[in-house]
């Protein structure tokens, strides 16, 4: 029952892709609009300030190729590859990116895929070429390192950010260590997960949106949010983008403490997010339960889970995590799929951010893509990524 749900996804996503190229151009879809159409902007926009305010640019355009090469796997039809390919020219010029940490985002699903696929060498220089743009953005401080979020390394104020962000895009810098066979790019990354375990996450087990650093001592100076509801609240796609890179810094580096951090938090995600498997936008929105949804967190958890039951050293945990991602994915098919031809996203009820009124509920580019993620991770493992391996007992 559960895998026939998770193959019409799948399909329902290949179809959908299908219709709206012909109607995309050279733009690419992040977030839908009121009407189910849509809204679009080219990969090469480009993150940067805007006097005092921060603009993240285009980091959607690879969850895209990701989605064409997941329909190609689904199908084997090869218009999909043919078109992932064409994005990817448009998409590859921002492998020299060095203004945001959301290249990881762009390269992971987009040129990581395509070589996982093709076997074809130019995707992973793409890649490798994005990671080391990835890895010169790692800080040095007395306390440790982190990986800047957001801005040119020149100004302080990108110098000092960080985001809960940064984890998701981490799988690139684990990558390309294997790639390049370069362990620098794991020490970065692992650098990166240990500095926000000690300045991100709180005691429950809730976790800070971004914080702002001291570089010159590595204190963490304040944790506050761009798109939660207060600096003080848990933002659940935050929470979700923690389990999720810290269940991949636990198969780069083979260190069980990774996944037991990942489960804690899992656990508060669950326990605040309750039977219904889909958080509000934000657990501590006094609105709640009166308030919107967003399913795109409860599919990066899916994608997340999923690993996390590959990877557990323990099988009877392992197959605990793994029911708890077919769970989530089952409630995501019945209950939130858009099946209507007006309604071009795949998820509904996704929220982009509630602060600026940008994307909610809505069809969300990301919330596409790992909702992919995790059904290919149940119905196809080890197709459109390597799958985990599991942990040894004694990590």
């Amino acid at each position: 029952m559960t895998e026939r749900l998770f193959l019409e996804a799948l399909d329902l996503s290949a179809a959908k892709l299908l219709e709206d190229e012909k109607t995309l151009g050279v733009s690419f879809p992040y977030v839908t609009l009121a009407s189910g159409a849509w809204d679009t902007m080219p990969a090469s926009l480009s993150a940067g300030y805007q006097g005092a305010n921060w603009s993240h640019g285009n980091w959607f355009c690879g969850f895209w190729i990701g989605l064409l090469t997941a329909a190609y796997l689904r199908t084997r039809d090869e218009k999909y590859l043919n078109l992932a390919r064409e994005r990817m020219l448009l998409v590859a010029p921002r492998a020299n990116d060095g203004n945001t940490h959301d290249i990881g985002f762009i390269f992971y699903p987009s040129a990581i895929a395509l070589f996982h696929v093709t076997g074809e060498e130019q995707y992973a220089s793409l890649a490798a070429r994005a990671a080391d743009r990835l890895r010169r953005r790692l800080i040095l401080t007395p306390r440790g390192s982190y990986i800047s979020a957001w801005g040119p390394l020149n100004d302080v104020r990108g110098r000092r950010s960080s985001a809960i962000d940064t984890m998701a895009n981490l799988p690139l810098l684990y990558w390309a260590a294997q790639y390049e066979d370069d362990a620098s790019f794991t020490l970065a990354g692992e650098a990166h997960a240990i500095m926000t375990r000690g300045s991100f996450i709180r005691p429950d087990h809730s976790t800070y949106h971004a914080v702002e650093y001291d570089i010159a001592t590595g204190v963490c100076a304040r944790g506050f949010t761009f798109q939660g509801y207060a600096d003080s609240s848990c933002w659940p796609r935050g929470q979700a983008w923690a389990i999720y890179g810290y269940t991949r810094t636990a198969e780069a580096t083979g260190k069980r403490c990774y996944l037991d951090l990942a489960e804690q938090l899992s656990e508060y995600f669950l326990k605040r997010t309750g039977s219904s498997l889909v958080p509000p936008w934000d657990f501590d929105d006094p609105l709640v339960p009166n308030t919107l949804i967003d399913t795109s967190a409860s599919a990066i958890v899916a994608s997340a889970f999923a690993d996390m039951a590959a990877l557990h050293p323990d099988r009877k945990k392992g197959e605990v995590w793994a029911q708890r991602s077919r769970d989530i994915l089952t409630i995501l098919c019945e209950r939130h799929l858009a099946r209507d031809d007006a309604h071009r996203g795949l998820l509904r009820h996704g929220c982009y951010s509630k602060p600026h009124n940008q994307g909610i509920d809505s069809a969300v580019m990301f919330g596409d893509f790992f909702f992919v993620e995790a059904l290919c991770s149940m119905v196809m493992p080890g197709e459109l990524r390597t799958a985990p391996k599991r942990l040894s007992s004694d990590s």
